[in-house]
């Protein structure tokens, strides 16, 4: 086939043969143009010319390929832009000019506004150039679930308490730059105090710290508050500061809520009520089995017997994996428009709704690892049962995969829009590796 010649062209050249995945993805962007095509509505939304400045702008085709470099490299962002001028292949592969390369602001600027939804068709589009290629038949999918954990310290009220404190006089210090004369009362030292003594304390002493706390986080809410009353003789630059300040000031109404149902009533507040970072609000608490609790997001993946990861969906809240099992079912058949023969899961996911959801769809054998009650698996045989429960728990190994390989146990990117593509992006880079080593023993 076309891309099989292509990619063992490159192969040959000294430069990609060090570099084969990046050599198979340029094989594919340059017989599939449309591909970058996927991303370029994000592209230019908001995009304006500018009066000043650089006027060369990176094409869309190079911010895909440095989102790719970057993910297939595991690289920061000033890394990438290091990477352009230390690196011949990183240069060719951007299709930049080495002397005038980008700067690291420039592509964290327009990678980041890449979207999850478009990242999920541009996988869906490199699975199909897969499946064309004789690499992946859809004709078996397993599935399994992982957490992926948001850059946050082990949330308690009394951090979530100082970390208020503390983000309410930063907000105040960048305004008084821009207002001359702004005074308020700074309750940052006390309050540190207060702090590290409740980390030290135990019994009913703890409550009384917390009183104090409180008291002093209702003196801070006031201070701020006074300050935004004045906010209509503010600048420009003061009242973008003064609105921040807004905003901070409702999370810490639902801070100081949480936190005195907890230390001072001795109440538990829902889950779905609290707060378990202000700085990442869209964490969400995982518990799964008996294990230790993860403060991140539920991420749920379905492989191919190519080890291709098919489908990727990163979720809200905590939900069952059992209400996983049909929605991964229908977006595998809706976007690679073929029904699986053989689906097999961990046993969380197995219930008689869900079987009778995959029969209904045409599956011939639906094997649960862990089955309970009257539930059975379902095979044309003892023998594929066993082969599909041996098999499935190969799906552990993907997900270690992708989350050592990529960075992906812990991450960074700030805002759940940016999690997301976080995820997308490297399960991105995981299919394009998956596919390499494919193509390498074919070629």
């Amino acid at each position: 086939m076309r891309l099989f010649e292509d990619f063992k062209m490159k192969f040959e050249n000294p430069d990609w043969s060090r570099s084969p995945e990046l050599g198979l993805i340029d094989s594919i962007l340059e017989q599939h143009p449309h591909l970058i095509g996927l991303l370029s509505e994000d592209f230019t939304v908001g995009k304006k010319p500018g009066v000043f400045g650089r006027k060369d702008t990176p094409s869309m085709e190079q911010i895909v390929r440095a989102a790719i470099y970057k993910e297939l490299k595991g690289l920061e962002y000033r890394e990438l832009e290091f990477h352009q001028t230390d690196s011949r292949i990183c240069a060719a592969f951007i299709k930049i000019d080495e002397l005038r390369p980008y700067s690291f602001q420039v592509y964290q600027k327009y990678i980041s506004r890449i979207k999850a939804d478009n990242l999920q068709k541009l996988l869906v589009e490199l699975n199909k150039i897969a499946i064309n290629a004789g690499i992946e038949d859809i004709e078996r999918i397993r599935q399994d679930s992982t957490v992926v954990e948001t850059n946050i310290h082990h949330p308690t009220n009394n951090s979530i308490l100082w970390d208020c404190i503390k983000e309410a006089y930063r907000l105040l210090g960048h305004l008084s730059e821009e207002v001359d004369g702004l005074k308020y009362r700074d309750y940052t030292k006390q309050g540190k105090k207060t702090y590290f003594k409740i980390n030290n304390t135990k019994g009913d002493n703890r409550k009384d710290l917390f009183s104090n706390q409180l008291t002093l986080f209702i003196k801070t809410i006031n201070q701020v508050s006074n300050v935004i009353k004045k906010k209509q003789s503010f600048g420009i630059k003061a009242m973008i500061w003064a609105d921040l300040l807004g905003e901070h000031i409702e999370v810490m109404q639902l801070v100081y809520d949480m936190a005195y149902l907890k230390e001072i009533k001795g109440e538990k507040a829902p889950n779905e009520e609290k707060i378990y970072s202000i700085y990442e609000r869209h964490t969400d608490i995982i518990v799964k089995g008996a294990r230790d609790i993860k403060f991140g997001h539920k991420v749920d993946f379905s492989s191919g017997k190519s080890n291709l990861v098919l489908n990727c969906r990163v979720l809200k809240g905590n939900p069952s994996d059992s209400k996983l099992f049909a929605p991964a079912i229908d977006a595998i058949i809706g976007d690679y428009g073929k029904v699986p023969r053989d689906y097999a899961t961990d046993g969380g996911y197995a219930s008689l709704a869900n079987q009778s959801h995959a029969k209904g769809k045409g599956i011939v054998n639906i094997v649960f690892n862990k089955i309970v009650g009257s539930l059975g698996n379902i095979a044309t045989s003892k023998n594929m049962e066993t082969r599909l429960k041996k098999w499935r728990s190969g799906m552990e190994a993907v997900i270690s995969n992708i989350k050592r390989g990529f960075n992906l146990a812990r991450c960074t990117w700030k805002g759940f829009k940016h999690f997301e593509a976080k995820v997308l992006w490297s399960v991105i880079a995981y299919n394009i590796r998956v596919m390499t080593g494919h193509i390498v023993k074919l070629v």
